[in-house]
């Protein structure tokens, strides 16, 4: 464990494929590490595959020798956690940050934190379709965005610390305001799941009327249909977190599909595709920036 991050004593809250796919990516770098989560059977199968060396469903048991807590239960979960006695259980100097998707109330939460708990907001822009820890994977993190959010309680050391532990798993550290952040992911992670949602829902009433319709469906579907098929009790934290950007990049998408519907009607087939060249421009563009990012980091 020479140089880089380093714990002593590593808690992960939260075991799911996120957290259980941190304490793999951070299995070398840690002493002991140990689990906090509600299900026995998540537990169980993090120990029996050395995930992790401890095992705790009581939250002040387990964080309270840690020098490093990583809090990756959902968004509320995490509020009500640092709202609750969490500052009281860490032992001075202790690094605590989140992975919860979004940000704001995040931090404000940890801005009334005791003095000395150093605290910092993070979000790894990375995951899969399916959940659990038996999904967990040290490899989730390599190469992907990890935003880390300041708060009242992060100082020069604690975001040193945090950039230690994003290089570590092997993630691409970003560092910006947790408001900005939450307008961000509300354009490119909120909106396209509501949109997918609205989606199959749109289909699945065109459907009832002629199942012609899943009959037919293939690629094209299938890859705009995937977010609609996320796990809903964490995207209701995530909405009710991030209310008012996700309502108004909502109105702003309002206004684009006006304008396609006006153009369809009014069948000006040059304005449509006036209308839709920028899109095509600037998805393209995103995917020779990915490209080039891959590219660079030797991918």
């Amino acid at each position: 464990m020479s140089g880089g991050f380093k714990s002593r004593h590593l808690t992960v809250v939260g075991l799911g494929l996120m957290g259980g796919s941190l304490a793999r990516a951070l299995r070398s770098r840690a002493e002991v590490i140990t689990g906090v989560d509600r299900d026995p059977d998540t537990l169980k199968y993090a120990l029996d595959h050395g995930i992790i060396d401890v095992s705790m469903e009581d939250l002040k048991a387990g964080v309270s020798e840690a020098d490093t807590v990583i809090l990756a239960a959902p968004v509320r979960v995490i509020i009500q956690m640092i709202e609750g006695r969490i500052g009281a259980y860490l032992r001075s100097n202790t690094l605590l940050i989140d992975i919860g998707s979004t940000k704001a109330d995040i931090c404000d939460a940890m801005a009334r934190l005791p003095i000395g708990v150093q605290a910092i907001g993070g979000h790894p822009m990375t995951g899969k379709e399916s959940n659990g820890i038996e999904e967990s994977d040290a490899n989730l993190y390599v190469g992907r965005p990890f935003v880390l959010c300041p708060s009242r309680r992060t100082t020069p050391a604690t975001l040193a610390r945090a950039l230690l532990l994003v290089e570590a798993v092997g993630a691409v550290s970003i560092e910006m305001d947790a408001t900005r952040h939450d307008q961000a992911v509300a354009a490119i992670s909120h909106l396209p799941y509501l949109l997918s949602a609205a989606l199959v829902a749109t289909v699945a009433q065109e459907g009832n009327q002629d199942d012609a319709v899943w009959r037919l469906a293939a690629g094209g579907f299938r890859d705009t249909s995937r977010l609609a098929a996320s796990d809903l009790k964490m995207m209701g934290d995530i909405l009710s977190t991030n209310t008012r950007a996700v309502a108004r990049i909502l109105a702003l998408f309002r206004r684009e599909l006006a304008m396609i519907e006006a153009m369809l009607i009014s069948q000006d087939d040059v304005k449509l595709a006036e209308l839709l060249s920028p899109a095509r421009e600037a998805r393209l563009a995103w995917m020779q920036r990915v490209e080039a990012a891959k590219n660079g980091s030797g991918k």
